[in-house]
């Protein structure tokens, strides 16, 4: 589900005088649990229970989280990935997985100058974050001279980094919703042209896309294979 800024995603079990655009089902979720809506560079969630408190965690901060209480309106999440957990009488609580609005960041060069002269960066990265990591074992055969080697496949990155990030193993699926991030949102590549029959595969065109520009404006260089695991002889 994508949603542009200013837009709202109403959450919970539903029925059908009360809609919602995601559905939890879970008779401990009421049917209108909250909200959550989308601003420039971050989400907003709005708790409507008048009992339970929400979590927010972030996967990537080592157990950094939020806890929004009963009632509580438009509370900000500062997180760039978020998981929004509502608690439930069954051993596995309910979630759900938010990617918030790309993140700006100021240009390092510009800080100390006039506000009037600030830039901000063109591709806002953060190389602390799994999607870099993606990026990085992405890019790594190009990085290790290997140009004719072709772009890592999906279950290859998986396995690649496997037991590297602080969530635990990668899946497959993980690993595509951050590369469809990377190409979308950090990059902002646009989907392969279906005539060109050099880009017949959309996946791998779009994988392709994104380490051409990665390795040609610099945003990955061969420093940063230190963040990927020793490679296996």
């Amino acid at each position: 589900m994508r949603l542009g800024p200013g837009e709202v995603a109403r959450f919970g079990r539903g029925s059908a005088r009360t809609p919602v655009e995601l559905r939890l089902d879970d008779d401990a979720v009421s049917r209108l649990a909250g909200e959550i809506r989308v601003t420039d560079d971050h989400w907003q969630l709005t708790n409507h229970s008048t009992s339970h408190s929400y979590l927010v965690e972030n996967p990537e901060g080592a157990g950094e989280y939020l806890r929004v209480p009963p009632r509580r309106v438009g509370a900000p999440i500062p997180f760039e990935f978020s998981r929004v957990v509502l608690p439930t009488r069954a051993q596995v609580p309910v979630a759900f997985q938010v990617f918030a609005p790309d993140h700006v960041y100021l240009d390092p060069d510009a800080m100390g100058v006039p506000w009037g002269s600030r830039t901000v960066t063109a591709y806002s990265l953060d190389e602390t974050a799994t999607y870099f990591l993606v990026l990085v074992a992405l890019c790594e055969p190009r990085l290790r001279d290997q140009s004719r080697v072709a772009v890592p496949t999906t279950p290859q990155i998986a396995e690649r980094l496997n037991g590297q990030t602080t969530s635990g193993a990668l899946t497959t699926r993980a690993i595509s919703s951050h590369i469809d991030y990377l190409a979308e949102q950090k990059l902002r590549i646009g989907p392969p042209d279906p005539h060109d029959p050099g880009k017949g595969d959309r996946r791998n065109g779009k994988r392709e896309e994104i380490v051409g520009l990665a390795l040609r404006f610099g945003l990955v260089r061969e420093e940063h294979l230190a963040l990927l695991p020793a490679p296996a002889r």
